[in-house]
């Protein structure tokens, strides 16, 4: 950095100051992430790490919560990268234990009244039956996608996040469906079945309709009117306050925007995408890893989100298959600063440190002014470790075939 001055966030012209991740560090991080993915088999195969860790160390749990299919979906991408058939076949056979555990889930619905279907299924289910063929995979990725199309409201066309259907105070939608959306898509292609596609793009009008503010920051959650179907208003679960930008709400806003031009290739989603992640790299820290709320940079005792910088790396590289040379470079430019931050000062190198990949990420930061329950906060989160290791990979395979 060349000013002298105290910046709370760094400009965007200081981005140009910064190193890109070469493919050989990437290549030696994906190799240290994919040992400790095999190091963790035997206590999670069978079981499943929890949302985050304590002290740095994810403990074992049942198959419950929003987040398991991150875990399975690392070992999908380990088995992808995996550098003996040895490795490869026991990475394999747990990826299938896990598949039969998300299908007795979904048939015995087991925590599923929720809009989280696609992070559950897509990178446990689908991932599963695009890399294997396994039959038992697809099956519960379609009883997945059905559950999730349960959740469309008709009146305000969006699928409820939360609670009772109909219920209004959790008659709302919320930024992280955007990345749930790719498992009615992938319904569609495998069935033809119009309702899944027609419902992720009424989902996805909506959403991007009402949850991008004039300023280009992000609304956490928006509610509707149960009654009119209107845009009611926005509010915040976990962000800091109603008004400020909730980093990792943020960076859905890039990769949601990025698989949403993937699948409908709407002019407009490129402009989106634009908008919410120029937001997004305004707001960052010198170190590139942004605090847990946009609100904050340097000289804040706040925490940070390293899983908001590899989300939107993530989203980066995704929509930069789409765009205008220029365009094109420059994002996968930023995808690759930002991954050379978290390599260098963020990934976990000493398994006796961590059991995880990606260190000081925060799940749920409580606020004087948000309703959330306060967990996770500067721990590994198993999201972050799932997007970096992502990241790595399509910079190694640009044409890496998304499990999203």
């Amino acid at each position: 950095m060349n000013s002298t001055q105290n910046k709370k966030w760094i400009s965007i012209e200081d981005l140009d100051n910064y190193k890109e991740a070469a493919v050989p560090e990437i290549r030696t991080a994906m190799e240290t992430a994919v040992d400790q993915v095999v190091r963790n088999l035997p206590e999670f195969t069978d079981r499943f790490p929890g949302p985050n860790s304590f002290d740095n160390f994810y403990r074992p749990g049942d198959n419950v919560e929003w987040t398991t299919g991150f875990w399975t979906g690392e070992i999908w991408l380990a088995y992808e990268n995996a550098r003996t058939e040895e490795e490869k076949e026991a990475l394999r056979k747990a990826g299938e234990i896990q598949v039969d555990s998300f299908m007795k889930r979904i048939v015995d619905r087991i925590d599923v009244d929720h809009h989280d279907m696609g992070f559950l299924y897509s990178l446990s289910c689908v991932a599963a039956y695009k890399l294997t063929g396994m039959e038992k995979a697809k099956e519960a990725a379609l009883l997945a996608a059905d559950n999730l199309v349960s959740r469309f409201q008709p009146k305000g066309e969006f699928l409820q996040a939360w609670g009772e259907m109909g219920a209004p105070d959790n008659y709302r939608f919320i930024i992280d469906c955007l990345l749930n959306l790719p498992l009615l898509y992938w319904a569609y292609e495998e069935t033809g079945v119009d309702k899944y596609r027609d419902i992720a793009e009424k989902h996805i009008h909506t959403a991007l309709a009402n949850v991008i503010r004039e300023d280009d920051s992000t609304w956490h959650t928006f509610f509707m009117n149960p009654e009119t179907g209107e845009p009611d208003h926005g509010a915040t679960c976990q962000g800091y306050r109603d008004g400020s930008a909730w980093a990792r709400g943020q960076a859905w806003g890039v990769y949601g925007t990025a698989v949403g031009y993937r699948y409908t290739k709407r002019e407009e989603y490129i402009g989106y995408f634009k908008r919410v992640t120029t937001y997004f790299l305004k707001h960052l820290p010198e170190d590139l890893c942004p605090f847990w709320d946009l609100e904050f940079g340097d000289g804040d005792e706040q925490p940070r989100d390293s899983s908001s910088a590899v989300i939107a790396a993530c989203g980066m590289l995704e929509m930069s298959k789409y765009m205008e040379k220029a365009d094109s470079e420059y994002y996968t430019s930023v995808a690759l600063k930002l991954l050379k931050q978290m390599i260098d000062k963020y990934s976990v190198k000493d398994p006796k440190k961590s059991n995880g990949l990606l260190l000081m990420g925060t799940y749920s930061k409580k606020s004087p002014y948000n309703t959330c329950t306060e967990a996770g906060v500067d721990e590994c989160v198993i999201w972050g470790d799932y997007f970096y290791m992502e990241a790595l990979y399509r910079v190694l395979d640009p044409e890496w075939k998304s499990y999203w």
